[in-house]
């Protein structure tokens, strides 16, 4: 079974942004208005399009992002990376917040705060306080 997938979003992203350039020049060449008319309307065109690129160019940020995250996530279910090189939050956090705590009495509620996406955050002072690695303590609460 093969995990690649072909992504043809750069290729459509390079030929919008081809046909915009084309028009842009044609619609010099073929002007009707004298020049500072026609460079204001280029001008406001280019910033329609800029906000437009902008938006495109987020979106596929955010696909990549997600993509490579199941990715890293398909290495480690075929053991193909270290476990415990990425967070996987399941479960009651209150229940593995308790659990924390009787292990480690130094931890505070402070230390143990947690929010949806803050995850390196919440390794970074579980690092710091307990002094262990970073797959230490990501392995410590994926095991919880």
């Amino acid at each position: 079974m093969s995990y690649y997938e072909e992504d043809n979003s750069g290729k459509i992203l390079l030929a919008a942004l081809a046909g915009a350039g084309a028009g842009i020049i044609a619609g010099m060449l073929m002007a009707p208005d004298k020049g500072k008319a026609t460079r204001e309307k280029i001008g406001s065109a280019a910033t329609k399009y800029s906000g437009q690129v902008g938006d495109q160019l987020s979106k596929y940020g955010e696909e990549l992002d997600s993509k490579f995250k199941g990715y890293i996530e398909k290495l480690e279910d075929m053991g193909l990376t270290g476990s415990g090189s990425s967070l996987k939050m399941k479960g009651d956090w209150d229940t593995a917040k308790g659990k924390l705590k009787q292990q480690y009495a130094q931890l505070t509620d402070e230390d143990l705060q947690y929010a949806e996406g803050q995850g390196d955050e919440l390794v970074g002072r579980l690092q710091n306080k307990l002094g262990k690695a970073k797959s230490e303590v990501v392995k410590m609460l994926n095991d919880l």
